[in-house]
């Protein structure tokens, strides 16, 4: 439920509200505009008729159902966009598109160090790279663990560029959090919601990738799972869905991004690299993700994608990754935007 208080509404009313909400066991999320305050009554649905009743408190002007089931990550609540800030240079949601590249796996501290560099210098704000890798076959490359985060670490260190690397599960969630800036959930683990509600009680930016088969409605109910824990700073990553089609590795959903405009506050991000699985077609996607009014971009980039642990197929070279930089650039600048 929303809670609308009057114009005006004092301290003493908007607090008097907060703790009687509280008190019936819900979580409250107030939104303090210029004009009015504006209260979210989070939690068991089946109280709804007892928070009515506010319509009569003072200070308060009406009291409005939230129709969504995604409370927090809908718009009913929230009109405005969210940005998330991660580091000093990036800001998913507010109209720049920070780029997060790098390998798909870590492989060794030369591998991931020279890629940072060179996606810094090509224009990225970001690092992306695997240290635990969900793979398919047990018998592929599943990453190096904690050695690969200390390596992502050390890229950290001597390029500036936030971490971004991908949380498999609970027991490892303490480390991942001390090495790396933003935590990803991959598309196999969007359901996982013992793992949703851990990130959602700490306070890093999660990226959330959508479900190998998953709806937007599913996916989002996703990300109330993290919000709904208190940590309100996810950024949703569109990376393709499985259909009949065999040509790509996935179909990439962009007309998610508009829906997703239409539905939620929170940032979108695309990945065109899982989204193909193939380089030839990354770059167009990537162009197109960002005239569909994509948050960001998250590319793979490797310097030899051929010898890539893992996905190699669908990994840009140095220079590959620097031609698309600049063509994305411009191709930022011609709708207003900002690479």
């Amino acid at each position: 439920m929303i809670i609308v208080m009057q114009r005006g509404a004092s301290k003493k009313e908007i607090g008097d509200v907060m703790r009687e909400i509280e008190g019936m066991g819900y979580r409250t999320h107030p939104i303090y505009g210029v004009e009015r305050t504006v209260i979210g009554a989070i939690g068991d649905e089946r109280g709804k008729a007892r928070l009515q009743k506010f319509e009569t408190s003072p200070g308060v002007e009406r009291v409005i159902p939230i129709l969504k089931p995604y409370k927090l990550a809908g718009r009913e609540l929230r009109k405005e966009k969210t940005g998330i800030a991660v580091g000093g240079n990036a800001v998913f949601g507010t109209g720049t598109v920070p780029v997060i590249a790098g390998p798909c796996s870590v492989e060794s501290l030369e591998q991931v160090c020279s890629t940072a560099e060179a996606v810094k210098a090509a224009g990225a704000t970001l690092l992306r790279g695997g240290a635990y890798k969900p793979r398919t076959s047990p018998y592929a490359f599943q990453g190096l663990e904690e050695e690969g985060l200390k390596m992502l670490a050390e890229a950290r260190t001597r390029t500036g560029l936030p971490v971004v690397t991908e949380l498999m599960k609970e027991s490892v969630l303490d480390l991942v959090v001390a090495y790396t800036d933003v935590i990803q959930i991959g598309a196999r683990n969007m359901q996982n919601f013992d793992l949703l509600k851990a990130v959602g009680q700490v306070q890093k930016p999660v990226l959330l990738k959508r479900g190998l088969a998953s709806t937007i409605n599913e996916w989002l109910m996703s990300a109330e799972y993290i919000m709904a824990q208190g940590n309100m700073n996810v950024i949703l990553c569109e990376r393709g869905i499985r259909t009949f089609e065999t040509a790509t590795r996935n179909t990439l959903d962009l007309s998610a991004v508009p829906v997703l405009k239409h539905e939620t506050h929170l940032p979108v991000v695309v990945d065109p690299s899982h989204g193909t699985g193939h380089w030839e077609y990354v770059e167009d996607m990537a162009l197109a993700a960002i005239v569909g009014g994509a948050d960001g971009l998250m590319i793979e980039v490797h310097p030899n994608p051929h010898e890539a642990w893992s996905d190699g197929s669908q990994s840009l070279t140095f220079e590959r990754f620097a031609t698309l930089m600049q063509k994305a650039r411009r191709v930022a600048e011609a709708v207003g935007r900002k690479v």
